[in-house]
This record gives structure tokens, C-alpha cells and sequence, in this order.
């Protein structure tokens, strides 16, 4: 697994992910336990399989954001 993205913002880790996912790509998202405690200053991370790091990376570039 490959971190492509990370956000305090757990909106926007969201919608990476559904970008991702629509676009054949599994997504995990990671340290959602330190942000369910109200501990916003810990970004949420964004995992793909390393050999799909790549493209999720392209993907989210194209994508603008």
C-alpha cells in the first residue's frame, strides 16, 4: 500500500476516495480512528495498492485536485 493524499479535511479525503473507487481503484482510508477522537490536527491519509499509486496520483492531478 501506497499513501497518495492526506487531509485534515475528512471531506475531501472522501471524495478522493469515491474518485478513485469510480475509477476502478481501491482506496483506504487511514487514521480515521485519531480523527473520530476529535483530533483534527492528524491528517487522514489515502491508501492505494502500490501499483496503482501511479495512476490514483494521475488521476488526481487531471482531476484538479
Amino acid at each position: 500500500m501506497e499513501v497518495v493524499a492526506e487531509d485534515t479535511d475528512p471531506i475531501r479525503i472522501q471524495f478522493l476516495a469515491a474518485l478513485l473507487r469510480d475509477a476502478g481503484i481501491e482506496a483506504v482510508q487511514l487514521d480515521q480512528n485519531l480523527a473520530g477522537l476529535g483530533l483534527a490536527i492528524f491528517p487522514r491519509r489515502l491508501a492505494v495498492k502500490t501499483e496503482c499509486a501511479a495512476q490514483a496520483r494521475r488521476l488526481m492531478r487531471d482531476s484538479g485536485v
